[in-house]
């Protein structure tokens, strides 16, 4: 018995979908889901590798320095100050320009440099002596 809709082409599977469209059969033979071809391939290709480029990238212009030091600004310091160093943070206040000395003093001493008049006047932030090595990296970032 038909229902008086034409049938499927050769290699199509289906339901009617109002007209003639009917949806393609996957490589796989997953009905409903058209298959991609040629350059529907490179193109989801491109975006998917460009995708994964984009997420490991660095800002351009940077040293090499400077970036080392944004992946330690990233990794310990955006908890308490914002992504953006210019910017407040919701603990920490904006950090862009600090100076190597202050860097030092509060990263490995938890405490300020003589005659330093802080921003706020809270003591929240503890020593970060592991990132000792990392201060003229930082400090690059920060100028």
């Amino acid at each position: 018995m038909t229902s008086g809709r034409p049938a499927a082409p050769p290699g199509r599977v289906g339901g009617w979908r109002g007209g003639t469209t009917w949806r393609a059969r996957t490589p796989a033979g997953v009905p409903g889901i058209p298959s991609l071809r040629g350059r529907a391939w490179r193109l989801l290709a491109a975006v998917l590798a460009s995708g994964t480029a984009v997420a490991g990238c660095s800002v351009p212009g940077l040293s090499p320095e400077a970036e080392r030091g944004r992946q330690v600004y990233l990794a310990y310091c955006t908890a308490c100050h914002a992504t953006d160093p210019a910017r407040d943070g919701p603990l920490g206040p904006a950090v862009r320009g600090a100076s190597r000395d202050l860097l030092e003093a509060r990263l490995l001493r938890g405490d300020y440099p003589p005659g330093y008049q802080p921003k706020r006047p809270s003591r929240v932030m503890q020593a970060m002596p592991q990132l000792a090595g990392s201060l003229d990296d930082l400090a690059a970032y920060l100028r």
